[in-house]
């Protein structure tokens, strides 16, 4: 049951800008500038990559790996709980403002790690991730209450290509400090990579205004009682209730666990991987996904489209395909042209895997819930523990093999898995209703 909101364009583009607001953080601190900065000042004199963190000692990209398995674990364990107190309260926006801010002061707290406080550096990260994370799952569950099913696909490729220009502009800014300190006033490249953080908190909050203020608060008019946490573990059982005589919701989410452990691991990990593997300099690994960002906006509008004429399942099965073929090609990059290529090719596909993931699921949600934060909720934590479980195994296999190639080649796997599950689900388009119920 979408909400029919008064001035429902208005309501739709500010959602859409929380996605030009947070994607910030997923370019400049998941994806380019924070690696490669991690790298650099955890990386010893003479050249060794094993740090102390807590006393333990590791390789720091193995410890970025986990740390990283570890902040998307929390959001798994936490954010169902927190969907269905949104969800009985009608405090959804109040919840997704608490994990903006979170994560965006979190980013600012970045600008204080510069290697000799490896803790705190991880502790930022990782709150900065549950911030991230944590908002999403809020900012996801409005989309069937402001749009028609009509615009699903349409709306969630707007807000992710809204995403990917946002992140990109602030990218080639804080690229060029970094690569030009002298004409921002700025000492030296590790202390602009620290700005660039600061920098990314900030635009993250300042133009999460734009939806808080416009976003509908309460639309159903729910009522704050005072066995909150009790009704939120009612509301998480009654989901999960429904859920579960859902076959077709069921196998879809069975696809997406598989194919989003390659995904997101892809995500998160591309630069160090270039980085490490390839000895690309900092520069143009963020000249990479920079291309993967410019594709990433035509590759949402493109499967959106193939979607509204072939349906989703198709587009869907297209782009895990590609995707598995991709984990097998990076096995074999070995130069910088090659990695470009990837990289295209990665782009092309990222976008649309994700937001035509989210539009599907939409439809899957039945018309008559309200429940919509609490159904999103299991989409969501299917998605960290598909991160925990891909950025923990990507980990592990280049701590027993040596080597991040093996890594990359072994989530392939996932995605074969994911498209085995996908062939399965059946996604008629007028009868997703009928099969929810």
């Amino acid at each position: 049951m979408s909400l029919l909101v008064t001035n429902r364009k208005k309501v739709q583009n500010a959602w859409a800008m929380y996605d030009w607001a947070n994607s910030v953080y997923s370019l400049v601190i998941t994806s380019t500038i924070f690696p490669v900065y991690y790298n650099s000042v955890t990386k010893g004199i003479d050249g060794s990559e094993i740090v102390s963190f807590f006393g333990f000692e590791i390789i720091n990209t193995v410890l970025y790996s986990y740390s990283i398995s570890f902040s998307f674990l929390i959001i798994a364990l936490i954010s169902p709980l927190l969907s269905g107190i949104a969800d009985s309260s009608g405090k959804k926006l109040e919840f997704m403002k608490f994990f903006a801010y979170l994560g965006s002061v979190a980013c600012i707290g970045l600008y204080f790690f510069d290697g000799d406080n490896l803790e705190w550096g991880i502790l930022c990260s990782v709150t900065a991730s549950v911030g991230y994370a944590g908002s999403i799952v809020f900012y996801n569950a409005f989309l069937p209450e402001i749009s028609k099913e009509s615009e699903y696909d349409l709306l969630s490729a707007k807000g992710f290509a809204l995403g990917y220009i946002g992140s990109v502009i602030l990218l080639v800014l804080n690229l060029a400090m970094i690569q030009m300190p002298g004409v921002f006033g700025i000492p030296e490249g590790g202390m602009a990579a620290r700005l660039s953080f600061l920098i990314t908190g900030i635009w993250w909050a300042g133009f999460s205004q734009i939806p808080f203020r416009v976003l509908p608060s309460n639309p159903y008019n729910k009522k704050l009682k005072r066995e909150l946490f009790f009704h939120g573990y009612q509301e998480i059982r009654k989901v999960l209730g429904q859920i579960r005589t859902m076959p077709v919701m069921n196998k879809f989410l069975a696809s997406f666990f598989f194919y989003s452990m390659g995904v997101q691991t892809v995500m998160y990990l591309a630069a160090t991987f270039g980085d490490k593997e390839l000895g690309l300099p900092g520069a143009q690994l963020i000249m990479t996904i920079l291309i993967i960002q410019f594709v990433a906006i035509i590759g949402s509008y493109l499967f959106a489209f193939i979607s509204k004429r072939y349906g989703n399942k198709i587009s869907l099965v297209i782009m895990v395909l590609i995707w598995t073929l991709i984990c097998g090609a990076a096995y074999y990059v070995y130069n910088v042209y090659e990695f470009f290529a990837l990289a295209f090719v990665v782009g092309l596909v990222m976008g649309g895997i994700q937001s035509l993931s989210r539009s599907t699921f939409s439809k899957l949600i039945p018309e008559s819930t309200t429940d919509h934060a609490s159904f999103f909720s299991f989409y969501d934590v299917t998605e960290k523990i598909a991160i925990v479980l891909g950025t923990f195994s990507y980990g592990i296999i280049e701590q027993l093999t040596g080597s991040m190639r093996n890594s990359a080649l072994s989530l392939g796997i996932f995605f074969i898995v994911g498209l085995g599950f996908l062939l399965l689900v059946s996604i008629p388009k007028k009868e997703l209703s009928v099969k929810a119920g």
